[in-house]
């Protein structure tokens, strides 16, 4: 695999997703203004605090520059946890959040319970042979899914991980794993 990966570097576990994409032998680049897009094919969005993420992407001019390229199909993006918040068409119960709204689904935040009710566990992935260690921190849950919208890891019947066309995202935090399978399939998703 050859390429460059984007990690949106505004808030949040950034460094953590630069490991595992160098893990891969993939080089990682910080996104921080909408400039840092050019030449990307792919953009990771990490976890950290989703309210935040999306008001500096708003103001850093890339909301609408991701927005853009995610519709146009030159940009796959992996939300993981805020991330994938932020990815959302809907924020149950935060109506005003800024957000992308690339992926149709309808998220609730924290839904697995505030940070001192975090925990671990191991998902069945589709695709994947073997269970993938999943660690939930303060972890949404997709609620509503859209036409288009594939269920690929699921938790005591709720999705924790969808995809919808190159847009992946995930209630939990694959990067806080030695696993680089989620990572690799996103790269092949992305086309690398």
């Amino acid at each position: 695999m050859r390429g460059v990966v984007g990690v949106l570097a505004l808030q949040g576990d950034f460094r953590e997703h630069k490991e595992a994409l160098k893990r891969l032998g993939i080089e990682a680049k910080e996104v921080r203004k909408k400039e840092h897009l050019e030449g990307l094919k792919a953009l990771i969005v990490p976890g950290g605090e989703s309210t935040t993420i999306g008001k500096l992407a708003r103001e850093y001019g890339l909301e609408e520059a991701v927005r853009q390229r995610v519709a146009e199909g030159s940009l796959a993006v992996f939300g993981t946890c805020a991330g994938a918040i932020w990815l959302a068409r809907e924020i149950l119960g935060y109506p005003e959040q800024p957000r992308l709204g690339v992926l149709d689904v309808a998220v609730e935040r924290n839904a697995f319970g505030r940070q001192v009710e975090s925990f671990e566990e191991d998902l069945f992935i589709r695709g994947f042979s073997e269970p993938f260690h999943g660690v939930f921190i303060r972890a949404p849950v997709f609620r509503r899914l859209g036409e288009g919208v594939e269920v690929l890891a699921e938790l005591g019947g709720l999705p924790v991980l969808v995809r919808q066309g190159k847009v992946l995202a995930s209630s939990f935090h694959p990067e806080l794993t030695e696993d680089p399978r989620l990572h690799r399939y996103f790269l092949e998703l992305a086309g690398f």
